[in-house]
């Protein structure tokens, strides 16, 4: 049925849940899986406002990139982590990919078919809260987008 399970986190309690789920499902099936985070890119904004910023005396910020950066990563490593531990612990192989990309739903879709997946799994929502009524926007669009089956856990 499935072979090739992409199982995207974010590090929220429902997306755990949804590693977990998944990772259940890929046993039975004894399918492989993929655990995926994206990060967004440091906002531009502030580049672009530089200049009126800094003629109101707000100090620019250099180093804001650069840090943005660094906890970004180490947010995806370590969500990255938790799951290809809980994977490994189950006894089902797992690989991880993190990808930055401003429109996580197209990075999902992307990576999915780039890793020859052929099945997402992924949670109603994440850190973002339910910015719609049911799921999460970027779910929506997945469910929206995706040529694969879409699999969501609440």
């Amino acid at each position: 049925m499935y072979l090739h399970i992409l199982i995207p986190t974010d590090g929220s309690s429902l997306s755990a849940s949804a590693v977990e789920k998944g990772v259940a499902l890929a046993k039975t099936l004894g399918a492989k899986v993929t655990a995926l985070t994206v990060t967004e890119p440091f906002p531009e904004m502030r580049s672009i406002m530089e200049p009126f910023l800094e003629m109101e005396g707000i100090p620019p910020l250099n180093d804001a990139p650069a840090e943005y950066t660094r906890q970004v990563n180490a947010e995806a490593e370590r969500c990255l982590a938790e799951a290809a531990q809980y994977a490994k612990l189950v006894g089902i192989p797992c690989e991880t990919v993190k990808v930055e990309h401003s429109q996580p739903y197209e990075a999902i879709i992307e990576t999915a078919g780039a890793r020859g997946c052929d099945l997402i799994a992924m949670a109603s929502h994440g850190r973002r809260g339910i910015s719609a009524l049911i799921l999460g926007s970027e779910t929506m669009k997945v469910l929206m987008h995706s040529k694969l089956p879409v699999l969501v856990y609440r």
